[in-house]
């Protein structure tokens, strides 16, 4: 298996998919699991790619949308209720994260007491190691860098995208954001960028004045794909498609892309694994 790389855990959107779960993604960077982003349904599609929550490293968050932090709480609790001993969870996320991890665990304070009255060898709640940065680095360990760097998804502020850096190689996972300066950044020789795209045309057909708000602070695939460019990166992995990728609909918005950019183009699917070096599709 390589040393970098990333696996599409959830790549639906906040519209209910039975074949697409919420957003989320796991980079399997040397000996570390880092998850991004916690969307509807993550835990299902982590021990689908034989990860329990106990053997994360670390979550990254990217912005505090509820279809990207959804299922936090079902994170906090199962490596706590499963882990044989204290194994505190270490989140990242924009400013805001401390006032969001608070809040869940005082959401899940019933849960928490239940468990500990019948559970002798439980002793302690859960513990949650936040740690808020909009810039610079995230994590240095183990040769692995993470870096972080605002991007720009108004209203929803702040919010931030994250590079991986391992090995000789980089694979940047982006979140919900508009291009900008700091996702050029990240994006600068990466070999894999994964980023959340909307394909305008089809939502400029749907009489959904809601639907046609998401234009404005998502990447098209257009967009999507300027930035791959800009950065000279090799490998665009497209999720959180808007609206949902109909059966076999893939070319289309892959044929979007292609005008824009050179490189390796990739509608993702749940569990799809994307090697950064070389790039390797694996399902």
């Amino acid at each position: 298996m390589a040393s970098l790389s990333v696996t599409l855990l959830g790549t639906g959107s906040p519209i209910p998919d039975p074949n697409r779960g919420g957003a989320a993604s796991l980079v399997r960077a040397g000996s570390l699991l880092l998850l991004v982003d916690c969307g509807r349904g993550v835990l299902m599609r982590l021990a689908a790619d034989g990860v329990f929550p106990g053997m994360l490293s670390a979550v990254l968050l990217t912005h505090l949308h509820s279809d990207h932090d959804t299922d936090l709480n079902d994170v906090i609790t199962t490596r706590w209720a499963m882990s044989p001993m204290p194994n505190p969870l270490t989140i990242f996320g924009p400013p805001g994260t401390r006032r969001l991890v608070d809040r869940t665990l005082a959401m899940l304070e019933d849960d928490i007491g239940y468990r500990i009255a019948h559970h002798d060898d439980l002793t302690e709640p859960p513990r949650c190691d936040v740690v808020e940065i909009l810039d610079g680095t995230v994590i240095d360990r183990d040769g692995v860098h993470v870096t972080a760097a605002p991007t720009e998804h108004r209203p929803v502020h702040p919010t931030i995208g994250f590079r991986i850096d391992h090995d000789g190689a980089s694979i940047v996972v982006a979140g919900d954001t508009v291009p900008c300066e700091g996702l050029d950044r990240l994006c600068a020789g990466a070999d894999v960028y994964v980023q959340t795209t909307i394909r305008q045309a089809d939502i400029e057909q749907i009489p959904s004045a809601r639907l046609q708000d998401v234009l404005d602070y998502h990447s098209t695939i257009e967009m999507a794909a300027q930035t791959a460019n800009r950065g000279g990166v090799r490998v665009l992995a497209m999720t959180h498609m808007v609206p949902p990728v109909v059966p076999s609909g893939e070319a289309v918005w892959i044929a979007d892309a292609v005008p824009y950019f050179g490189g390796h183009v990739i509608v993702g699917h749940d569990l799809l694994r994307i090697d950064a070096q070389p790039p390797v599709l694996l399902t």
